[in-house]
């Protein structure tokens, strides 16, 4: 409902804003764009910058006003050909009263067009000042092996420019030469290649293998190596989205490649052999974004290896799988890897400009430079299901044609039709995870969320002449809420084995842009035409795997001493559960819920915070040997696993292995239950410390902590601690969680272990 004035609204207006803004309290302050109806421009001012400019002018008065408000609002720019409206300096609160002056639009964070691609990077926080990147000198020193497809070796971030040229004395490791893959390829940041498929060979005794070196002829072993450790590449992007410098998280770590993925076949055998080699070659970290389903442990070749790799301080780091949203289809769930699930982003891409001055973030990754600007936008019943080809056809050139969301055509459908039909522009109403996370448009078009559509719809059926363009090549950063658990990635229970919490960590995975193979299709325009690119987005755990990675690669940098297991629960311990927003993170796989443990594990990494952990949950090779006798496994089957005899099984064995993350396990018949768990932490601190603990209940369970004050005297003490969880079955939710924290005296520091309660039956 429009206001009743009763005193001319120039005045009305200048007097209800310093009202408004008379009482606000000063928050911190950002850049936003600001759009503004200028139809709705009072009388009084001549010109759209001067309506623009007395609005600035009473929010610089009122903060004058008061002296407790120091920072001085600044008009940025106004605008009137590409858009109506203006930029300034606004709190969010400034921001909010802006919202209710009459004319306002919308309103959006100002992003600066040169950002760091992936983006990642920034979203982990790692360029905080006095982080861990300063603290590890970027990784410098560490040797990250990727277990994956192979390397494009003449990708611009595997040049050496800026790299350390002291190569650890203890690599032992080659540059195997091979197809179309000289030794000299190799240098300062590639230090190693090899190549493994005499499994593949064996398997196929007639196979030809078209490239028979450790040259990546599928772009995924290039993408994750650059994640890793990348260097830094001026101006990349992915047909303009997301241009910027990319980096890998560790960018001063060295890499080598294991190649044992092939165009041919993925065997066990060769996975091992890769494994084997990189454990023997000296590398610090092993990366491996594959993974074997529906195998026990001992017949898991990444689980025996990781085995060995532990044994000798190498973290490995692996993807937890991209089966989701099932629960139970988790693979890695091995305890003594680090299992890392996937996250979205906090960013998106293009948008839709309406001839009314609203300007709405979407998300495109069309990638022609296409010029769909000033079109009239098209709303009609025959057209908005937008599932006739021929009806889209006979429309394709009019206009920008919007398609609504219905539930008798997906939106894949429509724009699978509308690619068909080569529309001059269309505009999707979606948010569907599966195509925002891992899809692509082919058309000049771009999607919208539900909430948009409205005024969108609106606009376009009651205006007389609607028009309308989509900005491609657009990267807006800052979107909330963010992250949130990928729909994809793989939920536990583990099959392999239920009793750890997996996944560990959650980091992010959707999106993420990255080195690729130049010779193969990353995009595609219409039916028939398609684009290579040095770099390209990919989705899945495969890429959260090497953000793990390669924090776990700073981390060794920074702490030498710390074995796979400090590492790992550094990692689990300071994982944030919260978004952007500060709320829980959410579960894209069920839109309407939290994402729970068995989704996100202890949830997004947070490697400043990991770098100083408190103290941390360390397990020796014999804790997983005692871990595997009280599960039955046989001698040989525990062999198999361990290669030495050394190993014996303790007189009573104990499957509550020393983890950062506790799981309570219910049978569907079992009403109520009681289970106990005991651990071990050690200080990792400078000196002495105590925490105190606080729990958050999981629905239905009462969670005891005996002590509940843990002091530590000095460095690398050890203290004890036990947690009895009584669960009491919900009939409403099958899966309920909580969490442990231990809150340092002056909260210098937290150390949260999630708590997660679900039926056996799940996995």
């Amino acid at each position: 409902m429009e206001p009743h004035f009763v005193v001319p609204f120039p005045m009305m207006f200048l007097i209800t804003l310093w009202l408004l803004l008379a009482h606000h309290a000063k928050a911190e302050s950002s850049t936003y764009v600001v759009h503004m109806d200028k139809s709705l421009m009072p009388q009084l001012f001549a010109s759209h910058h001067d309506w623009y400019e007395s609005i600035i002018h009473s929010i610089d008065l009122a903060i004058a006003d008061d002296p407790s408000k120091q920072q001085e609002l600044k008009l940025v720019y106004t605008y009137d050909d590409a858009m109506h409206g203006f930029s300034a300096v606004l709190s969010s609160e400034e921001l909010e009263t802006l919202k209710k002056v009459h004319g306002f639009v919308t309103a959006y964070p100002d992003r600066s067009a040169t950002i760091d691609t992936t983006h990642t990077f920034e979203f982990l926080s790692l360029d905080t000042p006095g982080g861990i990147w300063n603290a590890s000198n970027f990784g410098d020193g560490v040797i990250v092996g990727l277990i994956d497809t192979g390397i494009w070796p003449e990708s611009d971030s595997f040049r050496d420019d800026g790299m350390s040229r002291n190569i650890p004395s203890k690599w032992k490791g080659t540059c195997e030469p091979g197809q179309d893959f000289d030794a000299s390829l190799c240098n300062f940041k590639l230090i190693g290649a090899r190549y493994f498929n005499k499994g593949v060979k064996a398997a196929n005794p007639n196979v030809t293998i078209s490239m028979n070196s450790a040259r990546d002829t599928q772009g995924h072993g290039s993408h994750t190596s650059s994640t890793v450790a990348g260097n830094y590449v001026n101006d990349a992007s992915f047909f303009g989205y997301a241009k910027g410098v990319a980096r890998g998280v560790a960018p001063q770590a060295m890499l080598a490649m294991y190649k044992v993925l092939w165009d041919e076949g993925r065997q066990a055998s060769d996975v091992l052999a890769g494994m084997d080699q990189a454990i023997a070659d000296g590398v610090d970290v092993i990366s491996i974004s594959l993974g074997f389903d529906d195998v026990p442990l001992y017949e898991d070749p990444v689980a025996i290896a990781a085995f060995a790799a532990m044994e000798k301080g190498v973290l490995v780091s692996s993807s937890a799988g991209n089966e989701g949203p099932e629960v139970g289809t988790l693979h890695n769930g091995i305890p003594w890897v680090l299992t890392v699930a996937a996250g979205t982003i906090d960013r998106t891409f293009g948008s839709l400009a309406l001839g009314n001055g609203e300007t709405i973030v979407g998300w495109t990754l069309f990638a022609a430079n296409s010029l769909v600007e000033n079109f009239p936008l098209i709303y009609n019943k025959n057209l908005s299901a937008c599932n006739s080809v021929k009806l889209l056809s006979e429309a394709a050139t009019r206009g920008i044609i919007i398609c609504d969301a219905f539930d008798s055509v997906s939106v894949f459908d429509q724009i699978d039709l509308v690619t068909a039909a080569s529309v001059v522009g269309a505009v999707f109403i979606s948010e569907d995870p599966r195509l925002i996370e891992t899809g692509r448009l082919f058309s000049p078009s771009i999607v919208i969320n539900p909430s948009d559509a409205p005024s969108v719809i609106k606009y376009a059926k009651r205006v007389e002449n609607p028009f309308a363009s989509i900005n491609f090549q657009q990267t807006f950063v800052g979107i909330k809420p963010a992250p949130a658990a990928a729909y994809y990635t793989s939920r536990g229970p583990s099959p392999s084995y239920q009793g750890i919490l997996k996944p560990d960590v959650m980091a992010p995975g959707s999106n993420v842009l990255a080195a690729f193979v130049p010779n193969k299709p990353s995009a595609r325009i219409g039916t028939n035409v398609f684009l290579s690119s040095d770099y390209n987005f990919l989705s899945g755990t495969s890429m959260a795997c090497p953000h793990a990675s390669g924090v776990a690669a700073l981390l060794k940098a920074a702490h030498p001493d710390w074995s796979a297991a400090a590492i790992r629960s550094a990692l689990v311990t300071t994982a944030n559960p919260f978004d952007n927003t500060q709320s829980p993170i959410r579960d894209n796989g069920n839109p309407l819920q939290y994402a729970s443990p068995l989704a996100m594990g202890a949830g997004e990494i947070d490697p400043n915070k990991a770098l100083d952990p408190g103290f941390i949950y360390d397990a020796t090779p014999q804790d997983y040997v005692n871990l595997l006798c009280a599960l039955g496994y046989t001698q040989n089957q525990i062999l198999t696993i361990t290669r030495s005899n050394f190993y014996k099984c303790a007189d009573n064995p104990s499957s509550d292995l020393n983890y950062p993350s506790f799981i309570v396990l219910y049978s569907n018949k079992t009403r109520s239950l009681v289970q106990k768990f005991r651990r071990t932490v050690t200080n990792v601190g400078d000196g002495a410390a105590t925490y105190r603990v606080k729990v958050k209940q999981p629905k239905g369970a009462v969670v005891k902590v005996s002590p509940e004050t843990l002091s530590f005297g000095y460095k690398n003490e050890k203290q004890n601690y036990s947690v009895t969880i009584k669960y009491r079955r919900n009939t409403k939710e099958k899966i309920t969680f909580g969490d442990i924290v231990w809150v340092e005296d002056g909260g210098a520091r937290k150390v949260r272990s999630p708590i997660v309660v679900a039926p056996s039956e799940i996995a």
